[in-house]
């Protein structure tokens, strides 16, 4: 039997049933960036993240059996206190295509609550968050429910494997610190149905590691990166960028290994703008970065230059800007932030982050 589909979970009709499960779980940054997919959420190159900790979105899950099993999903969703019909619409095709792990679905009605600490779609992987939250509420649904008991790492890899069945980058967010997705020939437990952890591979240097958020929009993205990644599948240079993060993410992986702070924010910081160097020049091509961001990036490196410490960016598929740092010169940078920084983000606004211990369950006990 596969290990994640089991089509005997069904629901005796004659016992009623009602519960209540939530999941706080944490966005990520990826270092080697996810872009393009193949059918089935497999994607085109593998990537690896840092899972982070103030960045996240809180899922609870309420349940309860229907009176009659009519085949149909049954959702009602609210996201941050209101009802978002367009929101249902999305997990409802997702909960069918996850019919063949958890076939109770339909025998069961949702109110689903969800709440993000950050502006949803402006570029901080909102969908990692929220459907690594969803995926975790769903396992423990069914451990709850027909008495499942997996070890934590069998149901953390069940739950990251559900995730990326909803959003590629969510399988990363389950997992502490570090991630890696997608199959790595020099990683032998690397996979692309699911991500694992990889904080073992990690040099003390990144250990206590920041990433300060920069919030430079808290608007909607104008391409989301669901669409930007079915633009990626006939990019003409799609080829190439397979190639590139292969090579990449071998010495990313020996930076991360070795501590080397150099090698690591030189990559890290190519990695982000070929990110944006793709939609750039994809067909149709179109620009997510705004004026503040350009003006962050080129402060950042002129800081850098200047104090001669190790601050680098990333960006995610959106305007904001990640700064990453490690918490010795943690001072230093809040400094720099508070007084040259701010006047371009939105409000003032900025998510001061670091790597976090991965999802946690809510007890409701």
């Amino acid at each position: 039997m596969d290990f994640f589909k089991n089509s005997e979970l069904h629901i005796d009709p004659n016992i009623q049933l009602e519960g209540k499960v939530g999941w706080k779980s944490p966005s990520n940054i990826a270092l080697i960036k996810y872009w393009g997919k193949y059918r089935d959420q497999i994607p085109m190159n593998p990537s690896v993240s840092f899972t982070l900790s103030q960045a996240y979105t809180q899922t609870i899950c309420e349940y309860k059996t229907k009176k009659k099993d009519d085949n149909k999903i049954s959702i009602d969703f609210y996201f941050e206190g209101k009802q978002k019909p367009e929101f249902a619409r999305r997990i409802n095709l997702y909960f069918k295509s996850l019919l063949d792990v958890f076939p109770f679905l339909t025998q069961l009605e949702f109110e689903i609550f969800s709440d993000n600490s950050f502006p949803h779609s402006s570029g901080i992987a909102s969908s990692a968050s929220s459907m690594s939250s969803l995926a975790l509420c769903l396992s423990s649904i069914e451990r709850n429910i027909f008495n499942i008991h997996l070890d934590e790492d069998e149901f953390l890899k069940k739950a990251s494997y559900v995730a990326r069945i909803g959003s590629g980058s969510a399988c990363r967010s389950i997992f502490p610190k570090i991630s890696l997705w997608g199959k790595v020939n020099e990683i032998p437990e690397s996979c692309n149905k699911y991500g694992i952890p990889m904080e073992d591979y990690l040099h003390k240097n990144f250990k206590n590691y920041h990433d300060d958020i920069l919030i430079v929009s808290k608007i909607a993205k104008s391409i989301s990166s669901s669409d930007g990644h079915v633009i990626m599948s006939d990019h003409k240079f799609k080829e190439g960028r397979i190639q590139q993060v292969n090579k990449r993410m071998h010495f990313m992986m020996r930076a991360l290994e070795t501590g080397d702070l150099e090698k690591f924010g030189e990559i890290l910081e190519n990695e982000a703008l070929t990110l944006h160097s793709l939609m750039m020049s994809s067909e149709p091509a179109y620009l997510l970065i705004e004026p503040n961001t350009v003006k962050i990036l080129q402060r950042i490196e002129s800081f850098r230059k200047e104090k001669k410490l190790p601050v680098y960016y990333s960006l995610d598929a959106g305007p904001n800007v990640h700064m990453l740092y490690p918490n010795s010169i943690a001072e230093k940078v809040t400094e720099f932030i508070d007084n040259e920084l701010v006047k371009y983000c939105k409000d003032g606004d900025y998510i001061k982050d670091y790597l976090g211990s991965g999802p946690k369950e809510i007890d409701f006990s």
